[in-house]
């Protein structure tokens, strides 16, 4: 029996957690830990784990624009209670406030494509050669609201890449720890252990001038098995090279628009019926 997925349980930590950034420096990847070590010596770091979580908040929510690489997994509990892992490669570039773009190759060799061009937000899945659309302005904060709310589409730590980052941390999390001083893959790190209403976090962040987010653990405390998500960062770039076209969908020879699960009630009061099945969640 193929272990089920379900695909939509990640949903919620987009308005759980993590990122940051109150300053506008451009530099490309995590410093290694020499380069770290005069940078500590410049810069008063925070010792507090709230300062520390803030401050990695500040920091990316104010970056104009930046690009990561992340290894994800998580569970799905299974009918039997079984835990069976699932994971997928993506590739972001953020670049505010309007241009947004999101690749992922899941574990099984399914890939989507996520664009947003500050006018309208597209999925694209490859295999099927089908794509869905909807017409959402207002910038990239406002686009993966409408994208996870009303959509119901599944964007993995979303937070992260809004400006809204700070703001829904300060008012999510009920209680933080500092855990320990470690390294992450040879990067000095702060290890911080939070807790909100419905999920339970750790994050590590790196030391020095560029407080980044280097691994995220989520546990979904009240959810059936506890199931965890899992986060590996790599590669941060916070002056990639960015043309405005790498936002723009153009519909590829013989791709099919479809529409969103969620807009079938909406297309179903206008009288309109999708000529084929519809995009629901990833």
């Amino acid at each position: 029996m193929k272990p089920i997925r379900y695909p939509g349980l990640f949903a919620v930590l987009c308005v759980a957690l993590l990122a940051g950034c109150a300053e506008e420096r451009a530099a490309t990847r995590p410093e290694p830990a020499a380069a770290q070590t005069s940078a500590r010596q410049a810069v008063a770091e925070p010792t507090e784990p709230k300062a520390i979580l803030m401050r990695m908040a500040e920091f990316l929510a104010n970056a104009p624009r930046f690009s990561v690489n992340l290894r994800d997994n998580y569970d799905a509990v299974q009918a039997s209670g079984q835990k069976i892992e699932f994971g997928e490669r993506r590739k972001i570039i953020v670049s505010r406030p309007n241009g947004l773009r999101v690749e992922s190759e899941h574990s099984d060799g399914d890939k989507h494509l996520v664009l947003y061009d500050g006018k309208d937000i597209t999925v694209f899945t490859p295999s099927q050669n089908v794509y869905a659309q909807a017409s959402k302005p207002g910038g990239i904060d406002a686009a993966i609201m409408y994208f996870l709310r009303d959509l119901r589409m599944r964007l993995p730590l979303a937070m992260l890449l809004t400006s809204r980052l700070p703001a829904e941390l300060e008012r999510r999390t009920q209680a933080l720890d500092y855990v320990e001083r470690t390294t992450i893959d040879g990067t000095p790190a702060h290890h911080l252990a939070g807790r909100t209403e419905t999920v339970d976090y750790q994050v590590w962040i790196s030391e020095g001038a560029q407080p980044l987010p280097l691994r995220i653990v989520l546990t979904y405390k009240n959810a059936e098995g506890q199931p965890q998500f899992r986060a590996q960062f790599a590669d941060w770039n916070f002056s990639p090279e960015i043309q405005d076209a790498q936002f723009v969908f153009t519909p590829p020879e013989g791709a099919q628009k479809i529409a969103f699960l969620a807009q079938l009630p909406q297309l179903s009061l206008r009288g309109t019926t999708p000529s084929e099945p519809t995009g629901g969640q990833q």
